[in-house]
């Protein structure tokens, strides 16, 4: 008996493909974690500064500043750095040079460098004129999606000292990552470790980040309203020094003025704004911004330039 309702066999209905999912994205750094909200903060200003930026060529630029402040000396930087031809995103290019030297001869350099297409390593140099301060190496391992990282803070073989910090993140799903952090140090006379988990979600408009560990919790909230505010809170835990903080931060980007302000309310009775606008089509960027503690009763204010 034929099919007389006209149905096709099972064998010949056609298959659905099976959805192919997205593979899980790279974490990331762990040192990043908490940078979307703490971008939101405005960063603190004293004194008068000049900044003069020049580009010499695709690979090499300087910047020189002056800074005068009521609270030390007057001061002049030097910073150089220079830029390969390897760039794997808008923020990395490989290898980097960075080095910044003030007028008393002391010294902070950074060298970065891609060994592999994976594998990218660090190292950090400061002094103070001509002793040594910091001496350390990185090595960082990005995975498609996991990220470890291997830290050594001035290593001294003769003086048997040394800090080894290890990072590890993992993206669970594309939304949350979870990891974690040791950092063991070692020096005559004293030995320790300790150890902090971190988690993260990522949502549309907002990124929740929490690190919890023995040496304390620190917790960011970070909110893009829109394209013009965007807001973030912080909460600091130490339990060594027995200390909190809470920290309320706004970001208010002006377009069609070219300007840009920052706020800050914290649980130490600190207030603070920095207000920046641009002039074009000069070059030029004009900052003004003022902190005031109520608790201490100490305020003071900045105001710099920025040429380039």
């Amino acid at each position: 008996m034929g099919n007389t309702l006209g149905l096709a066999p099972v064998g010949a209905l056609p298959r659905r493909s099976p959805r192919r999912e997205e593979p899980l994205p790279n974490p990331g750094s762990f040192d990043e974690l908490h940078r979307l909200c703490k971008d939101v903060f405005p960063a603190q200003m004293e004194g008068v500064k000049l900044v003069v930026n020049k580009v010499l060529s695709s690979h090499f630029q300087v910047a020189h500043t002056v800074h005068m402040s009521a609270l030390g000396l007057p001061g002049y930087h030097l910073h150089a750095a220079y830029a390969g031809d390897w760039q794997l995103s808008p923020t990395e290019v490989f290898p980097t040079v960075v080095g910044d030297m003030d007028s008393g001869g002391s010294l902070n350099a950074q060298v970065l460098l891609l060994l592999a297409e994976r594998l990218r390593a660090k190292a950090v140099f400061q002094t103070q004129q001509a002793k040594f301060l910091t001496w350390q190496f990185d090595g960082e391992y990005r995975g498609d999606d996991y990220t470890a990282t291997l830290t050594l803070g001035n290593p001294d073989l003769i003086g048997e000292s040394v800090i080894v910090v290890a990072h590890f993140l993992q993206s669970l799903t594309h939304r949350l990552v979870l990891g974690g952090e040791l950092v063991y140090h070692r020096r005559p006379g004293e030995e320790g470790a300790i150890l902090t988990l971190a988690g993260k979600y990522s949502a549309v408009h907002w990124v929740a980040t929490l690190n919890v560990g023995s040496g304390g919790a620190h917790a960011s909230y970070y909110h893009r309203a829109n394209e013009q505010v965007q807001v973030g809170v912080e909460f600091e835990a130490n339990t060594r020094l027995q200390d909190t903080t809470f920290s309320f931060g706004y970001h208010l980007t002006l377009p069609q003025a070219n300007m840009v302000f920052r706020g800050l309310v914290d649980s130490n009775w600190c207030v603070g704004a920095v207000l920046e606008k641009k002039m074009p089509p000069l070059p030029v960027t004009l900052a003004l911004g003022a902190f005031l503690n109520h608790w201490r009763n100490r305020f003071h204010c900045g105001f710099s330039i920025t040429v380039g």
